[in-house]
């Protein structure tokens, strides 16, 4: 039971982290987002990214900086998150 939610976990947060970096790459091309494919990819990622986004817009640093970080901030937490999901699992 436990590899079999463990394999579950490891799925989720690939597709996750693949859905976040397909955003990034849309975010390079103009128009990307208005289409149907960038709306889905937006409304999937965004309940990941808007809050990692509102957090470094109250930091001193993340105010007003040229470059999102906000996809690399949210690779990271997820890959805690992962991390401590997959510890927890394999304990029971």
């Amino acid at each position: 039971m436990s590899i079999l939610l463990s394999d579950a976990i490891n799925v989720f947060f690939r597709i996750l982290y693949l859905l976040i970096i397909v955003r990034v790459f849309m975010s390079w091309v103009p128009g990307a987002m208005f289409s149907s494919f960038g709306r889905l990819i937006y409304s999937l990622t965004d309940p990941v990214l808007g809050p990692v986004r509102r957090m470094m817009d109250k930091s001193p640093l993340g105010g007003g900086m040229m470059v999102d970080f906000s996809p690399v901030i949210a690779l990271f937490i997820l890959d805690i998150i992962q991390i401590i999901l997959l510890y927890i699992v394999a304990l029971f």
